[in-house]
């Protein structure tokens, strides 16, 4: 109060009517439940939206509020004595129209294709790490038969193993016990096979006993490599990996030489009988039927292709094919990334055309990360890097493809280049990494645009 209150009207008149004819807003704020209880209720119904905003916000009906207000506990009475709703309905659809539709992004889903980098780093590294085993042994078996039979035995384990790891993993769909069975039943008959290919041209004698245990080798890794045993398979090359670091610094002696390779063989084909025996415990046998042979033999066909082009690759640049082989862990881990970026792409983008773009600019983007560090490796080993990237591309799109079950193209066009590469030695004068260049670069777009086309859908990540 500033001052005292006059008690006469204004002009000084005593007008007792002036309170009578009183305007009707100045009447209502004296009535306890006309416009200043709509006020006052009205800021009531505002503090509650303030309160549930974060609930309401969301809703795409004025239903869902009202199951929110219920599940409040607010009574009718109390929706009408504090909120001047005659019911809860009212109320929901006063609190829908007031509070803004907000409709938060849900939180990002984990990747399912999460790769492990150790574990891909390890499987490359498995890859080069037995090739140990030529240096350290050359000496007692070196001749121009010896390394054609240890070829082409080699060429049938390649092909073999891709062939009976299809079915392995087919089976590991069922229970890891089907796909130990039938890497029990196949893996035996690889090695055995691939044995008598590489007997029929190295004869008896010493070269037979490496053709032998290589074929042993390669059908054992496989098995330890398909049921995930990758750190077993490095701890039964230890022997081997310690045999190989003595090289560059003495000469260990034949007896040393042949004895890591004939330890390493017998460590390794103990841990297949390890991990085998302990998956086939207490399992029951599988009751669905196994798939044809006829699904496997695609793959066994990009085996014996890919094995063919490597090894014509290698005549010229051994170094360069080791280096080519250690980046398959690389390779693996991006197929990996290209899954989950995939998957990524779905979700951000709305339109076949859209996805279409952004698969074609991870298929462009996995590609060039795994190309790249292979041209400098060429540099330091001598090659030269457009074939070695050719055919890096060539076997990394093949193997994209096989990930989401599409075989025959990549079997059908990695066969046509290494029948090119090949038949480059029946041209005089040969063409030599000119020819390799060609037919890989060829087989390598043919594959980038089967990747586009049939993986730039969106039904192929769904």
């Amino acid at each position: 109060m500033s001052g005292p209150i006059p008690l006469e009207p204004p002009g000084g008149r005593d007008d007792a009517l002036t309170l009578r004819l009183a305007a009707e807003s100045t009447m209502t704020l004296r009535l306890p439940n006309a416009g200043a209880g709509r006020v006052g209720k009205g800021a009531a119904v505002d503090r509650l939206a303030a309160r549930l905003v974060e609930q309401i916000g969301p809703a795409v009906h004025a239903y869902e509020v009202a199951a929110l207000l219920e599940s409040e506990g607010l009574t009718a009475r109390q929706i009408a004595d504090e909120y001047g709703h005659g019911n809860l309905f009212a109320l929901a659809e006063d609190l829908y129209a007031r509070v803004p539709r907000s409709f938060p992004e849900p939180p990002a889903a984990a990747d399912p294709w999460a790769p492990d980098p150790v574990r891909c780093a390890l499987r490359g590294a498995l890859f080069a790490l037995p090739s140990i085993a030529y240096p350290l042994t050359a000496r007692l078996w070196q001749s121009e038969e010896a390394v054609l039979a240890l070829v082409l035995a080699g060429l049938v384990s390649w092909a073999w193993g891709q062939g009976l790891g299809h079915r392995a993993y087919l089976g590991m769909a069922s229970s890891r016990a089907a796909a130990a069975r039938t890497l029990l039943t196949g893996a035996p008959l690889g090695a055995l096979l691939a044995s008598l290919t590489g007997l029929a041209i190295a004869g008896p004698g010493r070269a037979a006993v490496f053709v032998v245990g290589q074929s042993c080798y390669l059908a054992a890794a496989g098995v330890l490599l398909v049921l995930a045993r990758e750190r077993l398979l490095l701890a039964a090359l230890t022997p081997l990996i310690a045999g190989g670091a003595m090289l560059p610094w003495r000469d260990p002696g034949p007896l040393p030489r042949i004895g890591v390779s004939v330890l390493t063989l017998i460590l390794v084909l103990a841990a297949v009988g390890h991990c085998v025996r302990d998956t086939l415990k207490g399992s029951t046998p599988a009751d669905s039927p196994a798939p044809p042979l006829i699904s496997s033999l695609p793959y066994g066909l990009f085996g014996l292709a890919a094995g063919v082009l490597v090894v014509f690759a290698g005549e010229r640049h051994p170094l360069a094919v080791i280096a080519l082989t250690l980046s398959m862990g690389p390779a693996e881990w991006l197929l990996y990334r290209y899954r989950g970026l995939s998957v990524a792409a779905l979700r951000a983008t709305a339109t076949p055309a859209a996805f279409r773009r952004r698969s074609a600019a991870v298929l462009a983007g996995c590609l060039l990360v795994y190309l790249l560090p292979l041209f400098p490796a060429a540099l330091l080993t001598g090659a030269e890097p457009a074939p070695l990237l050719a055919l890096a591309a060539l076997l990394w799109t093949a193997l994209l493809l096989q990930a989401f079950g599409i075989a025959w193209p990549p079997a059908a066009l990695s066969l046509a280049a290494a029948t090119g590469v090949a038949s480059d030695a029946l041209l005089a004068p040969p063409l030599g990494p000119l020819m390799q260049l060609l037919c890989c670069t060829a087989a390598a777009t043919a594959l980038a645009g089967c990747t586009l086309h049939l993986l730039g859908r969106p039904t192929a990540h769904a």
